[in-house]
């Protein structure tokens, strides 16, 4: 069996749910699981109807949730015909009335919960996956609604859920296998679980991918498909650079690496799941569904190019602790992590004196909390409007001089951090963010003007 996950751009309206309906029905033999997102920017909607409700604002929720309730009846219209919409109205009109109760309950106590969050953000997956269930069976595919809450069991950190697997390859064999069986297909939503105590909960945004990596390594998937809009992983972000180039093949630790530091087709977590499993992971496009895409597996072919792809990450914070007094002090470093760990914010890049600690993290509210807290063990300064730029490569291990002949490429754009030798297949470093467009241009020209035509297309 195989795992499909379909994103919010390819499920975005009619057209696009009819098109995965065909790609679906031609691998009809390889017995798939389908995991589909919300309609594209549905889940900011709802976020956004959920935050205007906590303020109280309950003309402006009850209004987004109007306009959503128009543009998923429109389509399931477009997409079933009357005969066949009249049976899912009544559906839908009961999860867009339950949606209004707690939206009006949440304008009521002037206070938005986290766990209300999760149950709100969540919806789009759970009416989107019931539209595509009928609208796979009007097509001729024998599909069955599956409610990922029932299946994927995760812990009570509502908003950034952590799965529990033993449970869940439990409930996946439980519920969903006897439908493969049985030559169904079975249609989730992504991004959505429950705890044991059965409360909604969400993998954080994104998690539609690492639901299906979940998914497909608890069912032993042959290997597991991520549909977008998009023909593969490329060699960087095309809008900022034209030239780049669809990556045929790449090692999950290379793609792992690159979805970590901005590549935005894959979810960070994605890989994990299918990693410990070893199952293939594809990433294709729903509008070009005959495009070869790109294939990641455990190890890839050699390249002879030094760099697989480069990727930036933005809205980074640049953070400095100097504390002379504490020099050489035991336990300065655990201090300063602790400090991160308690406001809950991942360090990205790391660099070390004797008296003096630069970290960056991505920037959010906490910052001004964060350094405030790590005043009271050195003096601290913060900068912001950072990115980070990454280039990976399984060639960098093996190559000397590539620190001169990076930086070479980029004698204008000013270096505020380095990171190489933390990861072997990853050299970093920190740039100002209005630099990304001109650093990104003159390394990928410097570094993959000619491809290796085994690796890249």
């Amino acid at each position: 069996m195989i795992v499909m996950k379909f994103g919010g751009t390819s499920v975005q309206d009619a057209e696009a749910i009819d098109r995965v309906a065909a790609i679906v029905r031609e691998r009809l033999h390889e017995h798939p699981v389908v995991i589909v997102s919300a309609l594209a920017r549905m889940t900011d909607q709802l976020l956004a109807m959920a935050n205007a409700a906590g303020t109280g604002d309950r003309e402006k929720t009850l209004e987004l949730s109007r306009a959503a309730r128009e543009r998923h009846f429109n389509c399931a219209s477009d997409l079933l015909g009357t005969g066949r919409f009249v049976q899912i109205h009544s559906e839908l009109e009961e999860e867009f009335n339950a949606l209004d109760d707690l939206l009006r309950g949440i304008v009521a106590v002037g206070e938005l919960t986290p766990r209300t969050t999760d149950n709100i953000a969540g919806f789009g997956e759970r009416v989107s996956s019931k539209i595509a269930t009928a609208a796979f069976s009007v097509r001729g595919i024998h599909a069955s609604h599956v409610d990922s809450r029932k299946c994927i069991i995760t812990d009570s950190n509502f908003t950034r859920a952590v799965p529990q697997f033993d449970g869940t390859n439990a409930r996946l064999n439980e519920i969903v296998s006897p439908l493969l069986k049985h030559e169904r297909v079975p249609v989730m939503g992504g991004f959505i679980g429950s705890n044991r105590e059965g409360i909604s909960t969400t993998l954080g945004r994104g998690g539609s991918d690492f639901s299906a990596a979940i998914i497909g390594a608890g069912l032993n998937a042959e290997r597991i498909e991520i549909w977008t809009d998009v023909d593969g992983m490329m060699t960087t972000d095309p809008n900022l650079c034209p030239e780049a180039r669809r990556i045929k093949t790449i090692s999950f630790e290379e793609a792992a690496e690159l979805a970590y530091f901005g590549a935005k087709v894959l979810h960070p977590a994605t890989l994990l799941p299918a990693i410990q499993k070893n199952i293939p992971v594809l990433i294709l496009n729903s509008r070009n569904a005959k495009n070869e895409g790109t294939r990641i597996t455990a190890t890839a072919p050699k390249s002879k190019n030094i760099f697989k792809a480069i990727a930036a990450k933005k809205r980074i914070t640049i953070v400095d602790i100097v504390a002379t007094r504490m020099l050489m002090a035991h336990g300065f470093l655990k201090s300063i992590f602790e400090i991160f760990a308690s406001h809950r914010c991942p360090v990205d890049m790391v660099s070390t004196s004797e008296v003096s600690v630069s970290v960056t993290v991505d920037s959010n509210e906490s910052i001004a909390a964060i350094a405030a807290d790590l005043g009271k063990l050195a003096d601290v300064k913060y900068q912001g409007r950072k990115a980070i730029v990454c280039l990976v490569g399984e060639n960098i291990r093996s190559t000397p001089g590539i620190a001169a002949k990076v930086f070479s490429a980029i004698p204008d754009v000013t270096i505020h951090m380095i990171s190489q030798g933390a990861s072997e297949i990853n050299l970093s470093f920190v740039i100002d963010e209005a630099d990304v467009p001109q650093a990104i241009s003159q390394l990928h020209k410097a570094f993959f003007s000619t491809v290796d035509p085994e690796v890249f297309a």
